[in-house]
């Protein structure tokens, strides 16, 4: 699931070349003859995926100013990198006024192209997160900022649209970790009280002497402590909207209080002498099952009807799978971005087991997998490798010792290991099939064979990892029956030297 980039170039062996450099910094590129081929690219189906469109200057049909004027129409945040054999500064000056986010001279060299492509999607991965997060503080966020493809998401993101055209009280349910208050914001942005307040309330994280105080406030000296008057989260949402998160967690006897505040649309604020009159728009969310604990006696029947006027039912990640590469991609973008890493997508063997696991934390726990796996990983795409924990639930750290343990010395390639060719870097079996313990020797074989497996055989690399030097590591090669022929393996470092004895 690389990121996509769209090379536009009339000339077949300048589109070879780049498609080359891309492919090898981790990224897939698809290329186009022309201007207009490649605006029919941008806009088509496969326009979802292209992040990016390194685009040339001077063409026979239609010209990279005009190319550009279109599509800063139709695709205005679409990073465009110029490239072109005319270097002058007027020539740079046009491109950039009219839109383009980079100008390179040809022929430029791979590593500066891949610079410029980084700083491009990083710059681009930060604004975008900037703006959402920004939508977000100021209670703006709708349905268009969320990321989902499911068809069942589709619906939940229908229903929560129909429901922001009025004050109906809304109930979410759904498992931790699927994004109920997401959804919730998306709503109060979607409706006509956006941009006002959205306040949250934990209902199963306030303290059972303060529910009270909390949610509808007090009055100066109506209790011990009560040095000040404290407006409740009720007066704090006026004119916006309420989101009581686990509200099946509510004790009882607020429940009762709770529902006259609904009924009437006014609250009593412990120690005032007259109730409050406020305006706000009730969303509710549970991870519970409200009908079975109003049956239970454990929630009040009349609540529960009175919050559940229009129920929002939000799948969890494993019926949803449709869902999983599209918020990988946006993960890996944010936190690449965040944390200064050169990741550009999942391989496929990863991009396969993040799909087919089940995902029991949903969403939160996806985003913390990927977050975990980006500060990592060392090279330009996720491997099975990045993610030890998922692999080890799914039962493919043991297949790939397996296959590894009968694998030859693998040979260096620009890419990161596959499944096939890595076992995991964290797990080492102790014994054999026969339950004995395994010989230091096999276990030392184990190690260095991964060792130049991970680090695409770097043999200086592989040294500094192991805490050996570059002599000893060769010996032991040779010892071990291991040493490859000058091109055998395609070893990136040079040939050892004559090791010391």
């Amino acid at each position: 699931m690389p990121q996509t980039v769209l090379i536009v170039d009339d000339d077949p062996v300048q589109r070879r070349l780049l498609e080359a450099a891309i492919t090898r910094s981790g990224m897939s590129a698809i290329t186009a003859p022309g201007g207009q081929p490649a605006l029919d690219l941008v806009g088509g189906p496969r326009g979802d995926q292209i992040v990016l469109m390194l685009l040339d200057l001077v063409m026979p049909d239609m010209d990279g100013l005009q190319v550009l004027a279109k599509l800063r129409v139709s695709h205005p945040d679409l990073p465009v990198i110029v490239l072109t054999a005319k270097g002058g500064i007027d020539s740079a000056v046009e491109a950039m006024r009219a839109g383009a986010n980079d100008f390179l001279v040809k022929p430029a060299s791979p590593e500066r192209i891949t610079v410029s492509i980084r700083n491009q999607l990083k710059i681009g991965t930060l604004s975008h997160e900037v703006t959402r997060l920004k939508k977000k503080t100021d209670n703006r966020l709708s349905f268009e900022d969320l990321v989902a493809k499911s068809g069942v998401m589709r619906q939940v993101f229908r229903l929560g649209e129909r429901a922001a055209q009025s004050n109906i009280p809304i109930l979410i349910e759904g498992e931790s970790g699927v994004g109920k208050e997401l959804i919730a914001r998306a709503i109060q942005g979607s409706s006509d009280r956006s941009g006002r307040p959205f306040v949250t309330v934990n209902c199963g994280a306030i303290p059972e002497n303060l529910i009270e105080s909390i949610l509808f406030g007090h009055e100066k000296g109506s209790f011990t402590g009560a040095t000040d008057k404290h407006l409740g989260k009720f007066q704090e949402a006026d004119g916006g909207t309420l989101f009581l998160d686990e509200i099946g967690e509510l004790r009882l006897d607020m429940q009762v209080k709770l529902l006259r505040a609904l009924q009437e649309g006014e609250v009593d604020p412990v120690g005032s002498k007259r109730p409050v009159k406020v305006d706000v728009r009730i969303i509710s969310a549970t991870n519970r099952d409200l009908a079975t604990l109003s049956r239970d006696g454990q929630f009040r029947e009349d609540l529960y009807y009175r919050l559940n006027v229009f129920p929002i039912v939000i799948p969890p990640l494993r019926d949803r799978h449709e869902d999983i590469p599209a918020l990988a991609r946006h993960f890996i973008e944010r936190f690449a971005a965040e944390e200064h890493k050169a990741v550009a997508g999942l391989s496929p063997e990863a991009a396969d087991l993040l799909e087919r696991f089940e995902w029991p934390g949903n969403v939160r726990q996806l985003e913390n997998t990927i977050f975990r796996a980006v500060v990592l990983c060392d090279g330009s795409l996720l491997d099975i490798c990045d993610f030890p924990q998922i692999a080890a639930a799914m039962g493919v750290e043991a297949r790939a010792r397996r296959v590894f343990a009968e694998a030859p010395i693998p040979a260096a390639h620009p890419g990161r290991p596959s499944a096939q060719q890595i076992a995991s870097p964290y797990v080492f079996t102790a014994v054999d099939g026969n339950g004995h313990m395994r010989k230091l020797e096999d276990i030392e074989s184990e190690m260095i064979r991964l060792a130049i497996s991970r680090y695409d055989g770097h043999m200086s690399e592989v040294a500094r990892r192991l805490g050996i030097g570059r002599s000893t590591l060769y010996r032991k090669l040779k010892e071990l029956g291991l040493e490859p022929g000058e091109n055998e393996n395609g070893f990136a470092d040079e040939q050892p030297r004559k090791a010391a004895s």
